[in-house]
């Protein structure tokens, strides 16, 4: 499987976003800005470096356990890494969506909690979106609605300190031979589709064909040419996509 990507932080910023990729997987994680105080003394790249890299030990090394259960395990470890240092019981505690790919051979494995969304083209030029778009059915979006309906029945779910919040996201499997790219990204990146008009394919073909940078310069010119407060969310974000191809057994 053929990797490329790029992560780059909102201008000025630091980057919240993490990608970490080996030969036969890719992780995603997009860590949820901090907007008030947390419980933990740790910051929201730590979490995501931490989670990330468990995320892709167990992805190496357990190639048949489930992205359920490989994700539940992860959260519950780097619980464990903290558990005596922070309050993992506040709610505002560090969190991250997840997206995850794996090549399995025969299969190609994918698995999505919050808004990091995949787009998966086969190889009859059709186009599926993955999403988990739960966010999208909020009663608000201001920092006291996040905190009454994160990892909560009937709100939505992240990666944080709820092992169980893995039950939650969105899994699925397409044969590998079907398969010619997958992209995943965060919504930093896809708003080039949500926000601005683009189609998935299109954002594809630039990554493939002009590089993952060109992907990056777009959205920060559809950012700059934005009146602020004209979409929901922030004006500029990290921004991150990973562009899989080549699924060969």
């Amino acid at each position: 499987m053929q990797v490329t990507y790029i992560s780059d932080p909102t201008p000025g910023g630091v980057n919240d976003d993490f990608v970490i990729a080996g030969e036969r997987f890719v992780v995603v994680l997009d860590g949820a800005t901090q907007l008030s105080a947390s419980g933990c003394i740790h910051g929201v790249p730590w979490l995501v470096a931490r989670l990330g890299t468990q995320l892709a030990t167990s992805l190496a090394t357990e190639p048949d356990t489930s992205l359920t259960a490989i994700l539940g395990g992860a959260i519950d470890r780097v619980c464990a890494m903290h558990a005596d240092t922070c309050d993992l019981s506040n709610p505002d505690s560090p969190s991250s969506t997840v997206a995850l790919l794996r090549h399995s051979g025969e299969t190609v494995d994918y698995l999505i909690l919050c808004d990091s969304p995949m787009a998966i083209e086969t190889t009859d030029g059709k186009v599926q979106a993955v999403t988990d778009d739960a966010t999208s059915y909020l009663p608000g979006y201001k920092p006291d609605d996040l905190r009454l309906t994160r990892n909560q029945p009937g709100g939505f779910w992240v990666a944080s300190t709820k092992p169980e919040a893995a039950e939650h996201a969105v899994i699925g499997s397409v044969p590998a031979a079907e398969v010619r790219r997958v992209a995943l990204m965060t919504d930093g990146m896809s708003r080039l589709v949500e926000r601005y008009g683009w189609s998935w394919s299109r954002l594809m073909d630039v990554v493939e064909n002009d590089g993952a940078a060109a992907a990056v310069r777009a959205v920060r010119d559809a950012e700059r040419d934005t009146t602020p407060g004209t979409f929901r969310g922030k004006q500029y974000d990290d921004a991150t996509i990973v562009l899989c191809r080549e699924f060969g057994s």
